[in-house]
């Protein structure tokens, strides 16, 4: 009887831990890449802090991501991703109903300090087409990420595409990238960054908001190329798209889509929607708005997806 009672008592300690285990992290996070400072160190601490909680994050390319939540292959209670595009996912897979904008970005060109470029890049500036020229000098290393797992690796084609056009450099989109799916270029989303700042690449594909976040110099540039502007979706942004080919070898064409981050709650979320819904509403108030400010990232443009 006694050791009955002993091993019932054990097993109630280990409930009791695992309880205890689970208490711990009230919420857990998943989003892009790109995002990482503004959620690991702001946004996520401070909602920590603020429900006597505890915060998890986890990122990478936001397709990919996504991909890895449908499949329920990782689970979380909220997804933060930078264009529509990863919602969709979520959505056909049944794991959302609606997704609201939290901010906003535009794509920059960043360059390394330590590149033996660095001086010309400094010298460039996006009112024309000199840092074009800077970053289609041959043996420029340029990063970028997966074209098919991270959406800043689809926007940074797309965005030399409209450079193209803008600047009147027909083919230079293809003299910098090397071909759309370009190994020799890409990177994980989460190392990008980490490469340029030390000097391992030359110039990498950036948002505005992340590269800020990292205080690294960028080449800032125009709306009608930087994708950031609704407003020129049309005589712009939709005049540009490119083929690429997933895992499967099957071909697919895609679109320019906004630099807006969304935010949904998984019906699935392991602590319970109503501690997801929290923490989207806390990005959407005051203080979570001024978090996202002092990152480098712009104000949410448009309506919920849905």
């Amino acid at each position: 009887m006694r050791k009955r009672l002993v091993a019932a008592a054990l097993c109630l300690a280990g409930i009791g831990a695992t309880l205890s285990v689970q208490a711990a992290t009230d919420i857990r996070v998943t989003y892009a890449g790109s995002m990482g400072k503004v959620m690991d160190q702001s946004l996520g601490p401070a909602f920590a802090k603020a429900n006597e909680g505890h915060y998890e994050g986890q990122g990478q390319g936001a397709y990919g991501m996504a991909r890895l939540l449908a499949s329920k292959k990782i689970t979380a209670d909220v997804f933060v991703s930078i264009t529509p595009g990863p919602m969709q996912i979520l959505k056909d897979a049944g794991l959302i109903d609606n997704a609201v904008p939290v901010a906003s970005t535009s794509m920059v060109v960043a360059w390394s300090p330590k590149s033996q470029y660095a001086q010309q890049f400094a010298a460039s500036s996006g009112s024309n087409d000199s840092w074009l020229k800077v970053l289609s000098t041959p043996g420029l290393r340029f990063g970028r990420t997966d074209p098919i797992n991270d959406p800043k690796g689809q926007n940074i084609i797309f965005t030399l595409l409209l450079a193209e056009k803008y600047y009147h450099q027909p083919g230079i989109a293809e003299k910098i990238l090397g071909g759309v799916q370009n190994p020799a270029q890409v990177s994980l989303e989460g190392g990008l960054l980490t490469r340029l700042e030390s000097g391992q690449v030359d110039a990498a594909a950036g948002y505005e908001s992340e590269v800020k976040s990292a205080h690294l110099p960028y080449v800032a540039l125009p709306d009608e190329i930087n994708l950031s502007n609704p407003d020129q979706a049309r005589k712009w942004y939709d005049t540009v798209s490119f083929a690429v080919k997933d895992s499967k070898g099957e071909s697919k064409t895609l679109h320019t889509q906004p630099l807006v981050y969304y935010a949904a709650v998984l019906k699935n979320a392991p602590h319970g929607t109503q501690a997801g819904q929290a923490f989207v509403d806390f990005m959407l108030s005051k203080t979570g708005q001024q978090l996202y400010q002092q990152n480098g990232y712009a104000a949410p443009k448009g309506g919920a997806l849905y």
